[in-house]
């Protein structure tokens, strides 16, 4: 640091009112101290462990992704206060006092900030003052809903919020022009005895006469007379080459739309486009309509951008007993249709090495409906601790193909109402997995068919009707030793077998990238097999052995499964935060089984788990050697965990 500056060692505030939280002043702070990790400076460490003389790596490096001292500022504690005074005077503490008190030792900077609060002023009277005879009656209609209650503390944060509802609440009654501009609060702070009163006022619009004068006349209701629906638009031709752009393209009217494309063959259905569209010519203009249309096109993964933009008709008029019209562009602009992608993978394992490499191609509009096709091929290795002397390892190969389709795949049933309102999805999965581990070797072919669909902003539930796992291991193939170390019930778990069943999944997840602080994350998943296979064997007759039932050679699984996965998280700020996890899970075999199949039975570690522990070797109560038992796996799991997280440095979180 230069000679005569302090570095600022903390920022403490103190507060005399409990209404006012100290979170909430913190972002009023203008300078920060350098963040600690565990008591220690550490991105201050970084830095000071460069030559700020020396320019070349890794100098320049360190001082990147390490943090400058915070060198003392008085003039930030001066704006610092003066936005503190901002903050409590906007919550209604409009005599509310800073102060700062400022200690300096061994360099050392420390600056308390004291915030003197007495009552709140609350509100007395609202008064109504709506100069828009035509949002007059829609006004009343709503008022009921209004954020603002007499008798309440004054907050400019309700304010702006009755601001943005009402402002909304009037759009999606075809007032296109209206915006939060056309309301303003007056507020009277001098009635005396710490109240307020609050003058909410709409004001007219403006526009110019033929005189090019302004005046002020009530708002227009708008309606949609055409929409133009620009399926390929190129937004860097758009710029470049402005209305010779426009004029290279070909409009065609299909089913009451215009199409505006230079393709002569669709590279998406415009059946496709019409479904997601809440948009409808001759209809009143609706704000909800236009953000859902534009949310459903962009859930269809084919656009790069969905940009849905309005325009007055030319030469329309505002006459009382008439709406406004206005003509609707949607521009579409695709995006790369098909893509590959390796992806390399290095493991160390206690000091076993290990790889993987994986091959991924997608489609994303496979027969031109928005359709993503998948296709992943996988070899990995990894080297084991050779007990006996000589080199063991894992390997698995495999390859899984998906396709997911914007729709319900569902015959003779009509799912158009469904789909405008779920957004759905229907998905075929198919996969096929060979492994080969020192203790068993067995392949795995799966078969998945399933639906998807939102319900509301935070929810979704996946149906998968039908679900086929085939589980084979070659004879002899489970290693003598490993054998022993298992009992008869868990024996059953590395036989042949075959799963066939369905399951439900239900997920709720508020998180929002302009969420603040918490969100929550809720799974609760529900899985069963072999009752429909256990009802056509004993309908068709098949001979029942002492193990059970078999259909082509295999035994098949019955068993019921379900489990709940809670989480929350805590942002601290942009950075750090903290999560806490809580699981229950009980699987029960029953019928044609004695034991659950191995794929379907609980384990602990790995990377959704105890992140500490490779998955399937963290054992009940204590940490069981790998050399002991490979594989820690059970009926019923009940985990909980709370994780700290914080970006350590450069691109590592």
């Amino acid at each position: 640091m230069p000679e005569g500056e302090t570095l600022l060692d903390k920022n403490t505030i103190v507060v005399n009112n409990d209404d006012i939280k100290k979170s909430d002043l913190e972002p009023y702070i203008r300078q920060k101290p350098n963040k600690r990790i565990f008591g220690t400076r550490f991105y201050l460490g970084l830095f000071n462990l460069s030559n700020i003389n020396k320019e070349k790596w890794p100098h320049t490096w360190l001082r990147n992704i390490g943090e400058e001292p915070a060198i003392f500022d008085e003039s930030s504690t001066v704006r610092s206060k003066d936005q503190i005074k901002s903050y409590v005077s906007s919550k209604g503490y409009f005599d509310g006092t800073v102060s700062d008190t400022i200690e300096t030792d061994n360099r050392m900077t420390e600056v308390t900030y004291k915030v003197d609060l007495s009552s709140p002023y609350t509100i007395r009277n609202l008064y109504f003052e709506i100069e828009d005879t035509n949002i007059r009656k829609f006004f009343y209609f709503d008022s009921v809903n209004c954020l603002i209650d007499r008798g309440k503390s004054y907050d400019d944060d309700v304010l702006l919020a009755e601001q943005k509802r009402f402002e909304r609440f009037i759009k999606e009654r075809g007032f296109y022009g209206f915006s939060a501009e056309h309301i303003l609060f007056r507020v009277d702070s001098t009635i005396g005895n710490r109240r307020v009163d609050i003058h909410y006022v709409v004001r007219n619009a403006s526009r110019f006469d033929n005189l090019n004068r302004v005046e002020y006349v009530p708002h227009s209701i708008y309606a949609v007379k055409d929409i133009y629906i620009y399926p390929d638009f190129v937004p860097k031709e758009a710029l470049e080459r402005g209305s010779e752009y426009l004029s290279t393209l070909d409009t065609i009217s299909y089913n009451g739309i215009y199409f505006v494309t230079s393709e002569k063959n669709q590279e998406i259905k415009y059946d496709l486009i019409l479904q997601a569209i809440y948009v409808k010519p001759g209809e009143i203009f609706n704000l909800t309509n236009t953000e859902q249309s534009q949310s459903h096109l962009m859930a269809l993964k084919v656009f790069r951008l969905v940009n849905i933009n309005y325009s007055e008709i030319p030469g329309a008029t505002n006459q009382a007993d008439k709406p406004v019209l206005l003509n609707c562009d949607i521009q579409l602009t695709l995006l790369t249709q098909q893509s590959y992608k390796v992806e390399l993978e290095g493991t160390n394992s206690s000091g076993y090495f290990g790889g993987a490499v994986n091959l991924i191609y997608q489609h994303k509009n496979l027969f031109h409906g928005a359709e993503l096709f998948s296709m992943k091929l996988k070899a990995a290795y990894e080297a084991l601790n050779p007990d006996s002397g000589r080199l063991q390892s894992i390997q698995e190969y495999g390859v899984e193909t998906s396709l997911r389709l914007p729709r319900f795949l569902l015959p003779l049933i009509k799912t158009d109402g469904f789909i405008k309102k779920f957004n759905p999805s229907t998905t075929f999965l198919a996969a096929y997995n060979y492994q080969a581990m020192p203790w068993y070797t067995r392949t795995i072919a799966t078969a998945t068919f399933g639906y998807n669909w939102k319900a509301g902003n935070y929810q979704e539930h996946i149906v998968n009707p039908l679900q086929l796992n085939l589980v084979k291991l070659p004879p002899l193939s489970l290693d003598s030793a490993f054998k022993e170390g298992l009992s008869a019930t868990q024996l059953r778990g590395y036989e042949d077998v075959l799963i066939f069943g369905g399951g439900y999944s239900f997920i709720f997840n508020n998180q929002k990238i302009q969420k603040k602080r918490g969100y929550w994350f809720l799974r609760v998943n529900t899985e069963t097999a072999g009752n429909m296979t256990s009802l056509l064997s004993k309908i068709s007759g098949i001979n029942k052995t002492d193990s059970g039932y078999y259909i082509m050679g295999l035994p098949f699984a019955q068993y019921v499964r379900a489990d709940i996965d809670l989480r929350y998280t805590y942002t601290i700020n942009g950075s750090r935060s903290i999560a806490y996890r809580g699981f229950v899970g009980v699987g029960m075999p029953y019928g044609n089984s004695t034991a659950m199949p191995f794929e379907k039975q609980y384990f602990g570690g790995g990377a959704n788990g105890i992140r500490a522990w490779q998955a399937r070797t963290l054992g009940p109560g204590s940490h069981i050697p790998v050399s002991l038992l490979r594989n820690q796996t059970s009926d019923i799991k009940i985990e909980a965990n709370a994780e700290y997280r914080f970006k350590l440095f450069w691109i590592l979180e």
